[in-house]
């Protein structure tokens, strides 16, 4: 372990309108193994690793929850989708608004992604070419096309805090030959990419000239292929660097044993972001790997349907067994949510279908997963991480689906 010691790297930036140079400022705080605890300096704040990133797809949670609530959470940063806000309000739209941060009043740091997880979730509506891709809108239909510089566009529009390189995500079963020609065409799209956002940082009506951007490893399930994306994009020293491709399919070993791989090269002194991932125990595994980033769907997606998670297993709020139960979701946990509601109200306003039930358990939720974070990151910086990685990961296993 390393502790006390504070590594510090700068990284001079894009030129700005003025010709200035910029430092994007990322500090190793304390390393177990290969477990970093750091923070990464921004325009909207500094960001403490490893950390996760709460998901508002079209600039909201879903579950009715605010701004104030993230913040009162403990919400470090939020991420927002590029392809659902082109498609809706417009980026423009947001523009007009004053940028992503002041639309959705929010003042920390905010990550976008690309656009590039939509293509892959949109198979049987899109055509890939050197270009970019064109695909139909889920909304109305109509024709779309983005590519790199389009992209690029987009999150500059939105004057997030970080923007995604625009790439392919291939299946993680996909044939090898396919999964070549993927990612080598995702690589000359990320040199695109970097271009595009320079240039786009220079000019003076842009809101966010200190915009971020960080490259996304690809490979599906290939050592090799992820192995040699890794040092392609590394030569471009960008801000971060992201895994994708991964959580698609393939197995969580498979996925470990690719971040075994993989990470390493990776540059240690950037940010590494696991894209899309996931359970508690991912995360657990991913920080012992390495990775600083984690994003994911599930902790909203499973309390809008009464799925809650607990240091002892998740619980399912819609069982009979909590009709009369007078306790919180959790003992001892300090979210809005437990600190004044009971399972049984809970499972009621969710048999009702009212939408408090849903709102009370993505909260709880979210605060379970930020708070995860905070105490990953104190163990990290109190060289306790193996041992508290085992005792979370041997609770949550032993007592997940009791009768509690």
């Amino acid at each position: 372990m390393t502790f006390g010691a504070v590594l510090i790297f700068r990284h001079k930036r894009h030129k700005q309108g003025r010709g200035e140079g910029k430092l994007a400022v990322y500090k190793i705080i304390a390393e177990e193994g290969r477990a970093k605890r750091a923070d990464f300096e921004t325009v909207h704040g500094v960001v403490h690793t490893p950390v996760f990133m709460n998901v508002g797809t079209a600039a909201a949670i879903k579950g009715a929850v605010s701004t104030e609530d993230l913040e009162r959470i403990g919400t470090q940063i939020e991420l927002s989708n590029t392809y659902h806000l082109h498609v809706r309000p417009g980026d423009e739209v947001v523009k007009k608004m004053g940028g992503l941060h002041k639309f959705m009043s929010w003042n920390r740091p905010i990550l976008t992604d690309s656009g590039g997880f939509q293509v892959f979730s949109l198979a049987d509506l899109r055509k890939i070419r050197e270009e970019g891709v064109t695909f139909r809108s889920h909304i109305d239909g109509r024709k779309i096309f983005m590519g790199p510089e389009e992209s690029m566009q987009i999150q500059s529009n939105l004057a997030s805090t970080i923007a995604m390189a625009f790439d392919e995500c291939p299946s993680s079963v996909a044939e090898r030959s396919y999964v070549e020609q993927s990612v080598s065409r995702t690589a000359r799209w990320l040199e695109r990419c970097k271009r595009k956002m320079e240039e786009l940082n220079s000019r003076e009506d842009t809101i966010n000239k200190e915009q971020l951007l960080f490259g996304i490893n690809q490979g599906a399930i290939y050592p090799d292929i992820r192995i040699d994306h890794a040092k392609r994009i590394t030569e471009m020293e960008l801000d971060g660097y992201a895994v994708g491709g991964l959580a698609v399919g393939e197995t969580h070993e498979q996925m470990y044993d690719i971040l075994d791989q993989v990470v390493p090269y990776l540059p240690k002194d950037k940010p590494t972001y696991l894209m899309g991932v996931g359970t508690p125990a991912n995360i657990l595994e991913a920080v012992d790997r390495g990775v600083d980033f984690f994003d994911c769907v599930y902790p909203s997606r499973n309390g809008r349907h009464g799925h809650v998670y607990t240091r002892h297993g998740h619980l399912n709020l819609f069982n009979a067994q909590y009709e009369l139960d007078q306790r919180p979701i959790e003992e001892g946990c300090q979210c809005p949510t437990c600190r004044r509601y009971s399972r049984g109200y809970i499972r009621h306003l969710l048999k009702a279908k009212e939408m408090l039930g849903m709102r009370l358990c993505v909260q709880h939720n979210l605060y379970f997963y930020n708070h995860l974070m905070e105490d990953i990151r104190n163990a990290i910086e109190q060289g306790r991480y193996a041992e508290f990685k085992r005792q979370t990961l041997d609770s949550m296993a032993e007592n997940d689906g009791r009768k509690d």
